[in-house]
């Protein structure tokens, strides 16, 4: 069994691993970015490194920093987690090529094969599993994918050939939204897995997703744990996960099921996977392997009484697997929750990123919790925005569907706006209690006009913000050497040093900072702003252009995703306040519209 192990991201995949570890004997190590210098994955783990930096490029994307990490904790295992570099084949190879580490993730070169979704679409194709028609060249130039609708019928998705999740995914509706879809899917691409290549398949009108979770050893056994329905998404991202999948026959069950092993053997997988595919008419489609541990895997947990993390953790150790196919057992029905820091209200699920200022979260019978962030912490914009995963488990799905509804009554977050009100209405739904969705139900049936605007994002009752800290280097001695440290002081503290009293001038918590007025609230008719803090990734108008209520006028990145900026009426652009790569915050101006 391994003695420590470095878990390379953070959040509540962090914390996940660290308290696997824990139950294990195994000691933790933390990484964290500047921003991330307080954060409860740093708090939990027994040593935690600096990697400097804000932004992922700048620190969980870091390999040089990340692998200095590894050398100087002198960690035997690497725990990627999920993001960031659990599906880069180059850093699990330097990770292998160490001789010192174990990677606690598939082989490098099953990883090169299925994190590049052509090659993996091919794959699949060998041992006889097919996926949604579609095309195994690359996109070099728009008019292929015009061709291909006018072949294969509209709508296209055009889908970052190294990405997942939704990121780096646009559908296209028709010839005219080509060009733009396509430059948004390769901005995101590039920005969130540093490559923009991407392909095409046919859309599915009204299918559901449904994935299955796969795990080998190095022995040879390779079993398919159960399926999950990931139906419930927005913008090709999931909001609600269950397991079992709702009204899916048994015998599609089992097929999927052997579909599954048979493309992870063939590209000889080791540790756990997922394998996804799209369920329409009684047929299924292969759509993805993703390489790695998946955010749903507690419910497949829950309904097992398997430990993922844990099982993982051993075969990276090199052991077999505790279980095989036939001692697999699923029990009653789980469903999980994501709650992000998003703004629901009208259906638009803006990212809203802030300080949390109070967080309970629920308890119970059948009642989990999987979380990164306590009361106190920092939602950054940098980073993706799950606040944590709220699972349930129940005898059968409608016991678990309104034990949810109680837990969510119960989940109280303040400071940032989440997507639990969105989760409520999904679950009260008709149609969700019948499970009759799919992956287009919430944007196409779903009403969410009825969930309000939640209060402004990041600020407490009295619009205050935590008090920033100052770095400052210190020298210390400890038994009679002597050590050059960092340490971070709240500002207030060195005004009382450096003023030698009690207290300092002024002393009190700082007022948010930026002098924008939050969502806008200063800005009249045709002064278009910015609903949250993020980067201006492009500017679709000029100065003395036309446009419409509605229009486009700049798109914006939060959380890696892009924000469509629209212009609030109808006139000539008479200033353009921003530029490509400008840092933005709620409220800001961005387009003067007279």
């Amino acid at each position: 069994m391994l003695n420590k192990v470095l878990i390379a991201n953070r959040g509540e995949i962090a914390v996940r691993v660290i308290r696997a570890c824990r139950e294990l004997g195994i000691q933790t190590v933390a990484v964290y970015s500047d921003l991330d210098r307080d954060a409860l994955h740093v708090r939990l783990a027994d040593e935690a490194y600096a990697l400097g930096g804000q932004t992922a490029a700048e620190s969980y994307l870091n390999t040089e920093a990340i692998l200095d990490a590894i050398e100087r904790s002198g960690a035997d295992g690497v725990h990627p987690g999920y993001g960031f570099f659990s599906e880069n084949a180059d850093f699990a190879r330097a990770i292998i090529e160490s001789g010192t580490t174990k990677w606690i993730g598939p082989p490098p070169e099953a990883i090169e094969v299925m994190g590049d979704k052509i090659s993996a679409r091919l794959a699949a194709e060998r041992v006889g599993v097919n996926g949604v028609p579609g095309t195994t060249d690359l996109i070099t130039d728009p008019e292929q994918v015009r061709t291909f609708g006018e072949e294969h019928g509209w709508p296209v998705a055009i889908k970052a050939a190294y990405g997942g999740g939704g990121r780096g995914m646009k559908v296209v509706q028709g010839p005219g939204d080509v060009e733009s879809a396509l430059e948004s899917a390769q901005r995101e691409a590039l920005a969130y897995f540093g490559r923009d290549e991407c392909y095409m398949e046919r859309y599915l009108t009204w299918p559901r997703h449904i994935e299955m979770q796969i795990i080998a050893d190095a022995h040879g056994n390779c079993v398919w744990v159960g399926e999950r329905d990931c139906s419930a998404q927005r913008r090709h991202q999931k909001l609600i996960e269950e397991s079992p999948a709702p009204n899916f026959p048994d015998e599609i069950r089992q097929a999927m099921g052997e579909a599954a092993v048979k493309v992870a053997k063939g590209c000889n997988y080791v540790n756990a996977g997922t394998v996804e595919f799209l369920y329409q008419d009684g047929e299924f489609y292969y759509l993805e392997m993703n390489t790695r541990l998946q955010v749903e895997h507690p419910v497949t947990e829950m309904v097992t009484s398997i430990d993922l993390v844990r099982e993982q953790i051993r075969v990276a150790a090199g052991e077999p697997l505790s279980f095989t196919q036939d001692d697999i057992v699923r029990t009653g029905h789980s469903i999980e929750c994501r709650i992000n820091a998003e703004d629901p209200a009208g259906g638009k699920f803006l990212p809203s990123p802030g300080r949390i200022t109070a967080l309970t979260v629920p308890q119970g019978f059948g009642t989990r919790w999987d979380g990164g962030y306590e009361a106190g912490d920092e939602i950054s914009q940098y980073y993706d925005n799950l606040v944590g995963k709220l699972v349930v488990w129940g005898s059968d799905r409608e016991t678990a569907r309104l034990r949810m509804l109680r837990a969510l009554d119960e989940l109280e977050v303040e400071g940032v706006a989440t997507t639990a009100p969105a989760d409520v209405a999904i679950l009260s739904h008709p149609d969700f209690a019948a499970g009759e969705h799919s992956t287009k139900w919430v944007e196409e049936t779903l009403d969410l006009s009825g969930v309000g605007a939640a209060p402004a994002a990041g600020a407490s009752a009295d619009g205050d913000e935590a008090e920033p800290k100052v770095r400052r280097d210190v020298d210390v001695e400890v038994n009679g050497r002597r050590f050059s440290v960092s340490v971070f002081v709240p500002e207030s503290q060195l005004a009382v040093a450096a003023s030698g009293t009690g207290k300092a001038a002024g002393a009190g918590r700082p007022k948010r900072a930026g002098g924008s007025a939050a969502g806008g609230a200063a800005a009249g008719a045709g002064k278009v702003t910015v609903p949250m803090q993020g980067t201006i990734v492009k500017v679709v108008v000029e100065e003395g252009q036309e446009v419409a209520e509605g229009d486009t006028v700049v798109v914006l990145e939060a959380m890696k995703m892009e924000n469509n900026i629209a212009a609030d009426k109808a006139g000539t652009v008479k200033a353009i306040k921003v530029a490509v790569g400008d840092s933005v915050g709620a409220g800001d101006i961005v387009v003067e519209i007279e």
